[in-house]
């Protein structure tokens, strides 16, 4: 029997009069992945956290986690699933383990079991020895402790909903590694419209612009896809009769020369490539000096689906 998967959803729309803001979405997140939902400010990313997380319905179309229908199995989507909005809110005079606490009651945990659980959830934010009221707190210490209070039911599924936006690059840091951390222990649907974040904790991404899902694939799989997915940076002692020799070659797509007088080649098959070039570099009589895989990066792929609507 095929595991359910951690979030699948199917024909999602959701309708503000007019106005389409989410238009037919299709998409699956596996169980256990640390999944970027990533798009620019307006595609719908936080309309669908929404309706994942209960807090509105569809026009068209189905949510399920974990093969649960966000909207007639309510209750018990609400047990599987932690959820940390765009503009968290706190209570400024309680301690972090005070908020902890009241957030685990809302969920009927108590004794020893929440004493544990909040004391775990202050380690993993970097609040243990912090006594400080949240009043007090730096913005990325609210986000650590808004993820840390999306965990205290012990979600299968954690949804967050820009949680680095508004950061410095030290608050950045903090709530990435926190979010690196809970990779394997629970799926985290993250969502995003900051590209280094992805690249660094996510393993799978979907992109979402105006209101439609262009891509789903890991990372690694959309690089290598995207046309000119591999390139390799070649320099030599002359770069034109280089480029005269390799830009027949059926594994090369395009050949560009750089500012340096080096040639960046986009090649189809990156193995056939790196094997043809030092024989054509040989057989042209020529010097090579240096030899580099450039791989496409997921700014690039990122535009170009964006901006072209699509693959």
């Amino acid at each position: 029997m095929t595991a359910e998967p951690a979030v699948a959803i199917s024909g999602l729309t959701k309708a503000y009069g007019a106005n389409l803001a989410l238009d037919r979405v299709d998409l699956t997140v596996p169980e256990g992945s640390v999944f970027g939902f990533l798009g620019p400010n307006g595609a719908g990313k936080t309309t669908t956290l929404r309706i994942l997380a209960g807090l509105t319905h569809p026009t068209a179309g189905r949510a399920k986690i974990l093969g649960h229908d966000v909207v007639t199995a309510t209750n018990e989507v609400r047990a599987l699933i932690g959820y940390l909005p765009d503009v968290p809110g706190f209570y400024k005079w309680m301690t972090a383990s005070e908020f902890l606490t009241f957030a685990g009651s809302l969920f009927a945990i108590d004794g020893a079991v929440l004493k544990e659980r909040v004391a775990v959830l202050l380690e993993l934010a970097g609040l243990g020895d912090v006594t400080t009221r949240i009043g007090g707190y730096s913005r990325g210490m609210k986000q650590r402790l808004g993820v840390a209070q999306a965990l205290i039911n012990a979600p299968r599924l954690l949804l967050l909903d820009e949680p680095t936006s508004a950061l410095d690059p030290i608050g950045r840091k903090e709530v990435l590694d926190m979010i690196a951390s809970l990779a394997g222990r629970t799926t985290v649907f993250f969502s995003t419209h900051i590209l280094s974040d992805v690249e660094r904790v996510c393993d799978t991404i979907a992109i979402l612009n105006r209101g439609r899902v262009v891509r789903q694939a890991g990372i690694d799989e959309l690089r290598a896809g995207h046309e000119g997915g591999h390139r390799v940076i070649v320099a030599v002692d002359d770069p034109r009769a280089l480029r005269e020799a390799v830009m027949s070659a059926t594994w090369a797509t395009l050949v560009e020369p750089l500012a340096d007088g080096s040639l960046r080649i986009s090649v189809t098959d990156l193995a056939a490539a790196q094997r043809a070039i030092p024989a054509a570099v040989a057989a042209a009589g020529l010097c090579l000096q240096r030899m580099e895989v450039d791989e496409v990066s997921l700014e690039e792929v990122f535009v170009d689906l964006v901006e072209g609507g699509g693959e």
